[in-house]
């Protein structure tokens, strides 16, 4: 039997395990990139780990989320990653240089290799065809060091695509129409591999669009083929040498498959609050915009930008709408001030952001009151543009443009004919903002500002828990629930103490007076639980605060490796029922919980307020329960030296 792209790649660089799904499996890892939001705790990390240099083919720290400095706290952190990234090895791009997947794609990826990063995100390199994954900060410090990265074997799901796009519709219609079809869950346990005639026609930037929000539908990854296309934008970007091809073998066998028919598409449009919340433009119908931001890293590319600056040129945006627009990485805005494009947009009234991921985190342009927002970026969770009263509706950079210039959502395809957007035959390449690490040996002082604080190291899981349940949660509950992040919080990723004043307050304003007054707890919730960004600080927080174990219908991916990295126990409920039988305020007990974790033995959760007693399962490999018994990855990781 043939191999898909994925298992190719992750033949190539398996360790140890067997490639079934769900068996445990570990690989090892090529590169690695933070970004400064996750990247100041990763290092912290890297640094209680002793190791002296980075055993990495390449690592990137790049400064692209905290970038508004209204205190000294941004600027303290970015110094800090600066000077710890020239210590161990680690090439770092400074503030301005863009978006950490958009200049990766540009600048690192290569055909075939392993990405593992501190942003859910990261999978947009699969659009370059690598096997790029989104982990929790230590996992990535773990990779730095040389270790391999650990997983299940994911199942993979060929999305097959058929035809060709029509005008005006585009690549974000694409995994708009994805994940009306599977849901925000459709892809937990997969990796998305996309194949069929439909993806000879998309470009590079067009495929990292559709990979980058993988992440929304819970996949692993995404991944297309490494083609022509792929050589004729490495080649563009004075990288030909870094080309390989890769593509599926004919009898590979998938374990789902779904058809797309681009022919089909329409203009879409994700709906508050939830990206799989999708309809046509059309349907949602003519309502009154009062913000549009084009960027963020899944539409920030040259491609896009271009797209949005043909549309823009000798037009005016409607007088009750704000335009921002976010150019991916100083290559793109480069590019754009060189050609014209810039003033194109400028002239037609846009507002121009530095290239960082801006609006997307909430870190300026919050809409105003009960605003209505369009937005290029990959989420629209309640209350994450910073504005919990705000509507905000995830749309292609087409959509977005003409709805700017009318004052409404506007089905582009009423604007006549579409822009045509030629790749260049050369891209503009300056590498300057990239700063590589010092060489091997040499004494760098790292530099730490006040706002560095120690993290926080669980002890060992103890013979029993007993506890009250601190707080019960619904379904989908995000990581933006559990650890807000806006402009006024994310200063402070590296002072966990000052965040755990925060802690579920979107859900419950008196979570962590609560969580401190008790000084231990549960958490309960529903299904999908800590989907969304891949901020271990949703773990490290809760972990701060006392949080022994979180029971939950389910759990997104990357979260229940973040808990079970910080020793907090990830359980499910056996039967869904069992969510019912727990209320807030309840006192639960694991008895014997360090013998059945270390056995398999089947787990029973007493609730000892309602006398019942509620079956659980724990869906952890051997590995990770001895990471739970140790109380965390870094635990593990000395015992094992």
């Amino acid at each position: 039997m043939g191999y898909s792209i994925a298992q190719k790649i992750i033949k190539a660089h398996l360790l140890s395990g067997e490639m079934t799904p769900k068996e445990d499996i570990s690989i090892r890892i090529d590169q690695t990139l933070t970004q400064d939001s996750t990247g100041t705790m990763a290092y912290l990390q890297f640094e209680a780990m002793g190791i002296p240099r980075v055993k990495t083919e390449k690592s990137v720290a790049y400064i692209d989320h905290n970038t508004l400095q209204t205190g000294f706290e941004n600027a303290d952190d970015h110094k800090y990653i600066q000077t710890v990234a020239s210590k161990y090895g680690i090439y770092f791009s400074r503030p301005g240089n863009g978006i950490c997947h958009q200049v990766h794609l540009e600048r690192f990826g290569i055909p075939g290799k392993t990405l593992l990063g501190s942003d859910s995100h990261t999978p947009t390199g699969g659009g370059i065809g690598m096997l790029a994954i989104g982990a929790g900060g230590l996992d990535v410090a773990v990779a730095m060091g040389g270790g391999a990265y650990h997983l299940s074997m994911p199942k993979i799901m060929r999305v097959n695509l058929k035809g060709r796009l029509g005008d005006w519709v585009s690549a974000k219609d694409i995994i708009l129409e994805v994940l009306r079809v599977l849901s925000v869950k459709g892809g937990v346990g997969y990796i998305i591999e996309y194949a069929g005639e439909g993806v000879k026609t998309l470009s590079v930037p067009e495929r990292a669009t559709i990979t980058n929000m993988g992440a929304e539908l819970g996949a692993t990854s995404s991944v297309f083929p490494s083609d022509e296309i792929t050589r004729e934008f490495l080649k563009a970007q004075g990288r030909e040498g870094d080309w390989t091809e890769l593509k599926a073998d004919p009898d590979a066998k998938y374990d789902d498959e779904i058809m797309i028919d681009l022919c089909a598409l329409v203009p879409l449009a994700a709906k508050p609050h939830m990206p799989d919340n999708v309809d046509t433009v059309e349907n949602v119908g003519k309502i009154k915009v009062d913000q549009v931001f084009i960027g963020s890293c899944t539409n920030s590319s040259y491609r896009d930008m271009m797209t949005v600056a043909k549309i823009l040129k000798g037009r005016t945006v409607h007088p009750e709408v704000s335009l921002v627009i976010g150019p991916g990485s100083k290559q793109v805005l480069n590019m754009l001030a060189q050609n014209g494009a810039l003033s194109d947009m400028i002239d037609a009234g846009a507002r121009i952001l530095e290239s960082a991921c801006g609006p997307c985190i909430g870190m300026g342009q919050s809409p105003r009151t009960n605003a209505v927002s369009l937005r290029t970026n990959n989420r629209n969770f309640e209350g994450r543009s910073g504005t919990v009263s705000a509507q905000i509706y995830i749309v292609s950079p087409e959509t977005a443009a003409v709805s700017a210039i009318k004052g409404e959502l506007t089905d582009p395809r009423t604007l006549g004919k579409p822009p045509v957007i030629e790749a260049p035959d050369r891209f503009l390449v300056n590498d300057n903002m990239i700063v590589p690490p010092a060489p091997e040996g040499n004494d760098v002082e790292v530099v730490r500002g006040p706002n560095i604080k120690p993290f926080p190291i669980n002890k060992s899981l103890p013979a029993e828990i007993e506890a009250e349940a601190l707080l019960k949660v619904g379904d989908n509950i995000t990581t933006d629930h559990i650890m807000p992040s806006n402009a006024k919080l994310l200063p402070y990723r590296s002072n966990i103490p000052y965040l755990s004043e925060f802690c579920f307050v979107p859900c419950d304003p008196d979570f962590p007076k609560r969580a401190k007054e008790k000084g231990s707890g549960f958490i309960i919730g529903g299904s999908n639980y800590g989907q969304g960004s891949s901020r271990e600080h949703a773990a490290l927080v809760p972990l701060y605060l006392g949080i022994k174990a979180v029971i939950a219908k389910s759990f997104a991916r990357i979260h229940m490796a973040n808990l079970i990295n910080s020793g907090i126990l990830p359980l499910t409920f056996k039967d869904p029922q069992g969510y019912d039988r727990v209320d807030e305020g309840d006192v639960l007990v694991l008895e014997d919980i360090q013998r059945v974790i270390k056995n398999g033995e089947p787990i029973v959760l007493f609730n000892k307020t309602k006398n019942v007693k509620i079956p659980l399962e724990a869906d952890l490999s051997a590995r990770q329960r001895a990471i739970v018994l140790a109380g965390g990855l870094l635990n593990y990781t000395k015992l094992q030296s």
